[in-house]
């Protein structure tokens, strides 16, 4: 069966309480944020006895480590502001192994330098896939000589978006060190989202055997609100990729919260991934509990 997850980053605490938490609430999986209030594990601060330490304390809750969030706009225009965001990816890759888990995720990034999320020209052109494409052949590569897994997260606004462009980023890389992040409503824009079963069928029929670890949010048509959209989850220093609640013609909620089509979504998933982490995202401490209950309901009803 299908395990229920979550991001350790909606648990704005240290260590422990942040595994304590988590662990009463049930869940028997961690997405790992590197954000705790008594463990500095920024750039350059991460060792292996500190992430020993991390897999231990949430081994000890029962809550094993499926993968690390190393978020970043990994084509950042600014050459400097990119070396170091990938540097510090790299470290994160470095280390994962010693975290408990092969796999790092982070999406392809944008050459908006505004938001890590919003469109921008570039991305959509030749020039701007073969750059970051160049990018996601030497993270596989760091990956794979350190025993992990980098997994790329599609999101539309990005360089790769569409399934046509993922499709076509695994062809031009393909490598034991990459794999595929599953978030289907990152797929979604206003022209296909009233297409919602073919995208999510085409997106499975094509993709199935690079995923690896898979989300649980939302989508639907935002409404009247076009601006890029942060929620408040009571951490003053969360993460941006945390905060985000989508841009534009399209709004990403918690699970439960939209009109995925969540029935069809893990009957798909599971006939190649039936043991896979749904690791639950876009949502305030608050909110857990039912959007727990919703995927749990999910699961049960299609026998996963």
């Amino acid at each position: 069966m299908m395990q229920a997850g979550i991001f350790t980053g909606y648990f704005p605490y240290g260590l422990e309480e942040t595994a304590q938490k988590i662990r009463a609430l049930n869940f028997n999986t961690v997405q790992l944020d590197l954000h705790f209030k008594d463990v500095d594990l920024s750039a350059g601060q991460i060792t292996a006895d500190k992430a020993k330490k991390v897999r231990d304390v949430f081994r000890d809750h029962h809550l094993p480590i499926c993968a690390i969030s190393g978020y970043t706009n990994i084509i950042h225009p600014d050459k400097a502001e990119r070396e170091k965001r990938v540097g510090y990816l790299k470290e994160i890759i470095r280390n994962a192994r010693h975290f408990g888990t092969p796999y790092v995720i982070s999406e392809t990034g944008t050459y908006n330098t505004e938001s890590d999320w919003v469109h921008h020209e570039k991305n959509k052109t030749e020039e701007g896939f073969e750059e970051c494409r160049k990018v996601i052949s030497e993270l596989s590569q760091e990956a794979y000589d350190h025993g992990a897994v980098f997994l790329l997260e599609t999101y539309v606004n990005n360089v790769v978006g569409s399934v046509e462009e993922t499709v076509k980023m695994f062809a031009q890389v393909d490598h034991p060190g990459l794999g595929l992040l599953m978030d289907p409503t990152n797929y979604f824009e206003t022209h296909n989202i009233d297409r919602m079963d073919q995208i999510l069928n085409q997106v499975f029929d094509t993709l199935s055997d690079k995923i690896r670890i898979a989300h649980a949010k939302d989508v639907k048509r935002s409404g009247d609100d076009k601006s890029e959209k942060h929620a408040d989850i009571g951490d003053a220093d969360a993460l941006e990729s945390h905060t985000f609640r989508g841009v534009g013609e399209i709004e990403l909620p918690a699970p439960g919260l939209g009109s995925l089509n969540y029935d069809l979504y893990l009957q798909r998933l599971a006939q190649k991934h039936p043991n896979i982490p749904m690791i639950i995202e876009h949502l305030s401490e608050d909110d857990v509990p039912r959007a727990k209950k919703f995927l749990d309901g999910k699961l049960r009803e299609n026998g996963l």
